[in-house]
């Protein structure tokens, strides 16, 4: 449990803050932009006291560009020196166990204590770039458990006598960095599946608030409910996604916020680009349907001038009681992303938000 929330830099924050960052790639930008947006915004959150930064895995999406969060996470460890670094997350069912132990086991022995592990079930993509990744015909997002328990073991060297990788061992991987462990396993869900599994596995879990809002409640409560101590948690640990924007003016913010709602649209539509311009939004021809769509979607963004992104958040926190935010902000440009970033930071008071 310490190691989940050693290095918290909370402020006055009544739990800590942490950010989901998909290397978002906007109109006119490229993926190298992107990236470089991504690793600056990795050392600032440094300063201003996020606790956690991690990257996502998605694929053949021409708005995001971290489809490799191994790759990006050893980039930024290189780039900070004491922030949190993961995967929210590595999508399993798309890789070997094996080889995501030897990623992971890579990092933690370059990067030690500073390395968290976050898990999920789904593809991330579309069938077909799901079997261009696996290999098979059909995903196997149902053998999650067992491709679970087998990267543990691997990460553990801890396979049973008589096991075909018995002596099979991931390297870089178990006790990668003497003394610090292994980096902690994380679930991510937008069900109820994962929220079970962690609570049966005793593992801390992370809800996309973000995108499945009306099943965030009773997942967590799934979650709480069924928990069983380990070796890992004595309680329960649960975090939130939750799609937050601050701008210096509640109008700028929805300018700002509506960029998102529109990239969602599209992608909605089999459609997907680059996150669109503000311009793009004001300027696109909703229909009935589609205006509707944006209002939803925003309706599950937090999003204002500081104090207002503030009070929403706390009052997000309040009534989930989740342990930790980890906040994503996907709007176009990469300067207004540093400065949303920065205005939660400086709402909630936290270290060198001033800078």
């Amino acid at each position: 449990m310490t190691e989940l929330i050693r290095g918290a830099a909370r402020g006055e924050a009544s739990v800590p803050l942490s950010i989901l960052d998909l290397a978002t790639v906007g109109s006119g930008d490229t993926p190298t932009d992107a990236l470089r947006v991504t690793t600056e915004l990795a050392r600032r959150a440094e300063e201003w006291g996020y606790h956690r930064f991690w990257v996502a895995e998605h694929h053949g999406m021409p708005s995001v560009a971290s489809s490799s969060p191994a790759v990006i996470l050893a980039h930024l460890g290189a780039s900070t020196r004491e922030i949190r670094l993961g995967s929210g997350g590595v999508m399993l069912p798309n890789h070997a166990p094996l080889v995501v132990a030897e990623q992971f086991g890579t990092l933690h022995a370059l990067h030690p204590g500073r390395i968290d592990l976050g898990l999920g079930r789904a593809p991330g993509t579309d069938q077909a770039t799901a079997r261009a990744l696996r290999r098979t015909a059909t995903p196997d997002a149902d053998d999650f458990p067992q491709q679970l328990a087998e990267l543990t073991a691997f990460l553990d060297a801890d396979f049973p006598a008589g096991h075909p990788y018995e002596h099979i061992r991931a390297v870089p991987g178990e006790a990668s960095a003497p003394g610090s462990g292994r980096p902690p396993i994380w679930l991510l869900g937008s069900s109820g599946f994962s929220a079970q599994l962690a609570a049966l596995l005793g593992l801390p879990f992370a809800f996309a608030h973000h995108f499945s809002a009306t099943n965030t409640i009773p997942a967590l409560e799934m979650y709480r409910t069924g928990f069983r101590p380990s070796e890992v948690l004595d309680k329960p640990y649960a975090m939130i996604g939750v799609n937050a924007l601050a701008a210096d003016t509640a109008e700028e913010a929805l300018r700002r916020a509506r960029t998102t709602a529109l990239g969602m649209l599209r992608l909605r539509r089999g459609r997907p680009g680059p996150l669109p311009t503000p311009e793009e939004a004001e300027t696109y021809p909703y229909s009935p349907v589609e205006r509707q769509f944006v209002q939803d979607w925003l309706s599950n963004v937090v999003y204002g001038d500081p104090a207002t992104v503030r009070a929403g958040l706390e009052a997000l926190r309040d009534r989930t009681g989740a342990d930790e935010l980890m906040i994503t902000t996907g709007v176009h440009g990469g300067a207004a992303r540093l400065r949303s970033f920065k205005l939660i930071a400086e709402a909630y008071g936290m270290k060198d938000s001033e800078h």
